[in-house]
């Protein structure tokens, strides 16, 4: 079983694997995933969260033999980016990593919810919502909530994180010039100007 949600304030993606399913921590089964970064400001997606992590307790303690153990002894999917990252793009945040099976690929959409395909068009730093599954787990000692990938919508661009290069326009911007008005000619270097009119 597992509890779903739809993120109501804008969020951010980070480490977003989301085209191609890969191995996580050497695991052998490829997964896509996303690390999710929602601002503290973000009241109502973060009261949410917290309630949609308690009912997926609620709704899986069989796992727990019945019985939900004390809170400070689970592994919980929503975590203080302030406390748990050396990395500014985290401070302010909490965070949620997220995966799904590769079988399970996230759809993408844009702002006018039409499929994003274009790889160059979503990417580490995009903003936006994202669907989310928490499911309890109880595995060789380690238990407690982990979240599950779902579909995303893209919001806007933001400065992108992962590496990749900064697009031309942005980095020739200041020598971009317009380009010159073309001029009709009779072939003979005459303007037709005139004579089109």
């Amino acid at each position: 079983m597992s509890v779903k949600l739809v993120t109501p304030d804008e969020v951010r993606f980070s480490y977003a694997n989301v085209w191609e399913p890969r191995s996580i921590n050497g695991s052998e089964k490829e997964k896509y995933s996303c690390s999710i970064l929602i601002p503290k400001t973000a009241t109502r997606t973060l009261a949410l969260i917290e309630q949609k992590i308690k009912e997926a307790l609620e709704e899986g303690k069989a796992k727990f033999n019945g019985k939900i153990p004390p809170i400070g002894s689970l592994k919980l999917p929503l975590r203080d980016g302030d406390l748990e990252r050396e990395d500014e793009v985290y401070a302010g945040h909490y965070f949620i990593n997220a995966n799904a099976n590769a079988d399970y690929k996230p759809q993408i959409l844009g702002p006018d919810g039409t499929p994003i395909i274009d790889r160059n068009e979503f990417y580490s730093g995009c903003y936006g919502r994202v669907s989310l599954q928490f499911y309890t787990f109880n595995v060789n000692g380690n238990r407690g909530v982990a979240a599950g990938l779902g579909n995303i919508m893209k919001t806007r661009d933001g400065e992108n994180l992962g590496g990749a290069g900064v697009r031309a326009e942005d980095e020739f911007a200041e020598y971009i010039q317009a380009a010159p008005s073309v001029v009709a000619t009779d072939g003979f270097g005459n303007s037709l100007g005139g004579m089109l009119s």
